[in-house]
């Protein structure tokens, strides 16, 4: 008897691991943001995220961990990398009030992008304000967060970094929507048909490192882009995707997380149209 306990409890453990490798990474983030916050000082806040659940314990002892700075001096300048290929098609969205932060979700993805021969579906995109990534230790006001699945559960993320000054063409077409959230407590605000190819990138060169989920549970082996060109949004349409969330919260960016002498490189093209 004790022989078939041995081996029940090795399947059961083989099981798991399985499952554990073949769920997506993206089927594990949280969806309802309630359980943790943002207070600094506070139980649930970013310190504290790994003791919250067992399987968040990456956020407190992982060792690639995001946001972190983007130095110019840990920087690696590559011109191999190659473009940034971006397939975008329209498609039908939803608002998502995650409760920390609101994210417009494809019903069945808005096309690709090809990282190293590697092609990820773009499901969602989601707004951070401020920054959680920064440019040699400046954090600006906002950050948009473009998140994509590989058909084997590989997750890459595209983020762009904004500045005040002049509307954002993109939030703009969101205006009304994101209002007749900040309006309700509804959770989702059917938007229609959304074109992830007005998210405006204006620039070839990138950052790109190996990092994490910055929410909860702060999976690893996430493959980074982060757009060198900082783009514009008013103070409104920052203040907009607050005040949608309704969370009393003045920030939903979690601090920066140590290198652990990771590379970071900057893709810069040869030639000098760029």
């Amino acid at each position: 008897m004790g022989k078939l306990a041995i081996q029940l409890l090795f399947l059961i453990t083989f099981f798991l691991v399985l499952v554990s490798h073949i769920l997506p990474i993206t089927s594990q983030e949280v969806e309802d943001e309630k359980e943790f916050d943002y207070n600094p000082n506070g139980e649930k806040g970013p310190a504290q995220w790994g003791r919250i659940h067992p399987e968040w314990g990456a956020c407190s002892n992982g060792s690639m961990q995001s946001p972190i700075d983007l130095l110019n001096e840990r920087v690696d300048i590559v011109s191999h990398l190659g473009r940034f290929n971006r397939s975008y098609k329209p498609g039908n969205a939803t608002l998502r009030n995650r409760g920390h932060d609101m994210m417009l979700k494809w019903e069945s993805g808005a096309g690709t992008i090809e990282i190293n021969g590697t092609e990820y579906v773009l499901n969602q995109c989601h707004w951070h304000s401020p920054s959680e990534h920064t440019i040699n230790g400046k954090r600006l006001p906002l950050e948009v967060h473009m998140v994509h699945e590989s058909l084997d559960g590989k997750v890459a993320v595209v983020g762009i970094l904004y500045k005040i000054g002049r509307p954002d063409s993109f939030l703009s077409s969101l205006t009304k929507q994101l209002q007749s959230v900040a309006g309700t407590n509804e959770r989702d605000t059917v938007v229609g048909v959304v074109d992830p190819r007005n998210i405006k990138i204006g620039s070839r060169k990138y950052y790109r490192y190996f990092g994490s989920l910055t929410i909860p549970p702060c999976t690893e082996n996430v493959q980074w882009t982060i757009v060198k060109k900082v783009r514009t949004a008013t103070r409104e349409q920052v203040r907009l995707l607050r005040v949608a969330v309704h969370d009393d919260s003045d920030t939903n960016a979690r601090p920066l997380q140590p290198l652990n002498s990771r590379p970071v490189k900057l893709f810069r093209p040869e030639d000098k149209d760029d």
